[in-house]
């Protein structure tokens, strides 16, 4: 399994719609309105990296609002 972590930075004002569409993606598993540099913490789990990949890439940043991200995926080591 892949478990990863979107910081997502919005548009002034776009912070609770966002959230609305992020909770709409699939993988995504948990997400929170935090305070900060980021607006957005997204929790997202996959069978593999390739399906988180796919979802990070063409279904949460191309959500309208939204100005930059930033992913950290976990490892296993």
């Amino acid at each position: 399994m892949a478990v990863g972590f979107v910081l997502i930075t919005t548009e002034p004002g776009w912070e609770v719609k966002v959230r609305e569409e992020v909770s709409k993606v699939g993988c995504v598993v948990g997400q929170w309105i935090v305070f900060g540099m980021h607006d957005l913490f997204v929790k997202v789990e996959a069978e593999d990296e390739g399906e988180m990949t796919r979802a990070i890439v063409k279904d949460i940043r191309s959500i309208e609002g939204i100005s930059e991200t930033r992913t950290l995926i976990g490892a296993e080591i």
